[in-house]
């Protein structure tokens, strides 16, 4: 019973503030402003269908109440504004059945780590896939950036995620815009230039990144660098020198 009250005395003060959207690039927009504007932490986003997404905060009451009235006026710009909420001291119970706990786990420990955070963010969020893919190809040949990854939140509504130095990703942005309205619909795009940690750690990234050794280096340069040939060994000497090794050793 004494934990129990402890428990409750530790969540008093809390907050959870939740707004939704119907667009990814919306969503993590609005998520940039509610974070910059005051101080507190963002667990995530939960797709539900449909296109509607929504960014999961917490921090003090306070704070939480301004993040979300911040992101509410920033989702109405963006003309994406679904709903929002801020719900005021919630009970452990609540935070651990809702899909946020596991984030909650990782804040608690170390806050979590970014190696991409020095990079701006671009979105592109098309409805239909092979508008986006024909946007991405169109976006990396027209300047110096990486696709970090893509998201699908139904609704046939797909975002392709570019990383790289603020200009190019503008420029290539503006030319995904096109691409993708000649082969479909554009739907929304979002730059973020300077992503807080806090944010970028919760946008998604190719495995083919987080593969990488430490550390990651981008090459951004990648059209216009000459592919080098590693020269392999050749097999039969590999194999001879190991029979030779075998010998040697029962003799």
């Amino acid at each position: 019973m004494q934990s129990n009250r402890t428990t409750r005395r530790g969540t008093k003060e809390t907050a959870l503030g939740l707004v939704s959207t119907q667009s990814f690039p919306a969503i993590v927009g609005t998520a940039d402003m509610m974070l910059k504007s005051s101080g507190v932490t963002l667990v995530g986003y939960e797709k539900t269908g449909g296109g509607f997404c929504t960014a999961i905060v917490r921090g003090g009451i306070a704070d939480v109440r301004l993040a979300v009235k911040t992101g509410e006026e920033t989702a109405l710009q963006f003309g994406q504004y679904v709903s929002s909420l801020v719900l005021a001291r919630p009970l452990p119970n609540l935070e651990a059945v809702l899909p946020i706990s596991a984030r909650l786990s990782q804040v608690a420990q170390n806050g979590g780590t970014s190696r991409l955070s020095h990079l701006a963010v671009g979105l592109l969020e098309t409805r239909g896939f092979p508008a986006m893919v024909g946007a991405a190809d169109m976006m990396l040949k027209s300047a110096d950036v990486y696709l970090s990854a893509y998201e699908k939140i139904g609704a046939g509504l797909c975002t392709i995620i570019i990383r790289g130095a603020v200009a190019d990703v503008a420029v290539a942005i503006e030319a995904g815009m096109q691409e993708a309205e000649r082969i479909g619909e554009l739907n929304a795009v979002m730059v973020i230039p300077r992503p807080l940690e806090d944010l970028d750690q919760t946008l998604p990234i190719s495995s083919c990144w987080l593969d990488l050794p430490e550390p990651l280096v981008i090459p951004l340069n990648i059209k216009n660098r000459e592919r080098e040939l590693v020269e392999l060994p050749n097999l039969q000497e590999v194999v001879r020198s190991a029979e030779q090794s075998v010998e040697q050793t029962l003799e």
